[in-house]
């Protein structure tokens, strides 16, 4: 009864931003209006917060429907942590002596960090708060996933993390993500999951934008010139923070699924234009064009039109799975060839020295 009830009136308050007249007393009507529906956002809200263990349990997918709608900033931090069960793990206690060590990543993250939100007021100045909480999440994990260690692009969705929460909640928060949100594959040096995400997001350009997938082909305009970003940043590079925070937070409830949805909608909204363009100008569209074109609310409308089927996304992943086997023993085989070749013709050669 708790989301059934109150999510009534939650439902309501895009209708009231659509539907404000443009008088005067209709434009503060509509006003009034929309700050008794904050309120009520406000009052929901905190019920899931202090109800969570219930209410994940029992109304899971109406709190999914609630954060497509967007989380309070207010709730943003602890509704973060909820949603990842990032709220009590051990390794919080460790962060503190994991600054006291040394990362052989301290370098590359201190030269990284000068790129990360360079025009936000907490990251730009150097030196500032910002860059060394910043600096100091990103080490903590270099010294807890030796193998990722430290991986471009991912500062940026820590640097998200700190504008919402103490370093010490972020960093909890990006273990949870790197170990359950696919990012610890993503970011591995051999980036073999950004492969998995880039075939799997191209089949669905083939299957449901199939003129565009052809022009794309013809120009050579592969998915990663323009996507790579999108997987590795939940395009936190992509779009201004309002919309990007909009989109990590239905991230934070459904993991990959909404990049690929975003993504795809992304593409059917500028087919006319990107037919018209060749590789060049298709690169500029992406960079300059695309990140201002949209709001929040119409960009995940149409995000959630977009036709996602999860046992053909698995159905890829054995496809992929089974190309990249094939691959690789088509690799060893080209070795082992060309081992044989080799001392084949040693042998030849010691053969002639001694006839």
């Amino acid at each position: 009864r708790l989301l059934e009830t109150d999510s009534k009136s939650l439902r309501s308050v895009n209708g009231s931003r659509r539907n404000s007249g443009s008088s005067l007393v209709s434009s503060s009507s509509a006003s009034s209006n929309l700050s008794h529906l904050e309120e009520d956002s406000w009052i929901l809200w905190g019920r899931i917060v202090n109800e969570w263990e219930d209410v994940r349990k029992k109304k899971e997918k109406q709190v999914k429907e609630l954060v497509r709608k967007g989380i309070p900033h207010h709730f943003r931090a602890i509704v973060w942590q909820l949603l990842c069960s990032a709220q009590s793990m051990p390794i919080k206690d460790q962060y503190s002596e994991l600054l006291k060590m040394t990362s052989p990543c301290e370098k590359l993250i201190r030269r990284d960090i000068a790129r990360t939100y360079p025009e936000h007021d907490f990251f730009k100045e150097k030196d500032s708060l910002g860059q060394e909480v910043l600096f100091n999440v990103m080490k903590a994990y270099s010294l807890v996933d030796r193998e990722v260690g430290y991986c471009q692009g991912s500062a940026f969705i820590v640097g998200l993390l700190l504008m919402q929460m103490p370093e010490e909640e972020a960093f909890c928060v990006f273990v949870k993500l790197m170990q359950d949100y696919r990012l610890r594959e993503l970011f591995k040096p051999s980036m073999a999951e950004l492969g998995l995400c880039m075939y799997q997001f191209e089949c669905m350009i083939q299957e449901h934008l199939p003129e565009l997938y052809v022009h794309f082909q013809s120009q050579s305009f592969h998915t990663s010139m323009y996507a790579s970003s999108w997987f590795l940043t939940i395009f936190l590079t992509t779009f201004p923070l309002p919309i990007a925070t909009r989109i990590f937070d239905i991230f934070m409830s459904e993991g990959l699924e909404i990049v690929f949805r975003v993504g795809l909608a992304l593409l059917q909204m500028n087919q006319a234009e990107l037919l018209q363009l060749d590789m060049e100008g298709m690169l500029q569209h992406f960079q300059k064009v695309i990140p201002h074109q949209f709001d929040s609310d119409k960009l995940i409308q149409a995000a959630y039109q977009v036709k996602y089927n999860a046992k053909k996304m698995k159905k890829l992943e054995k496809e992929y799975t089974t190309i990249k086997t094939k691959e690789m023993e088509e690799q060893v085989e080209i070795k082992r060839l060309r081992t044989e070749n080799r001392l084949l013709k040693q042998r030849i050669e010691t053969l002639e020295k001694v006839s």
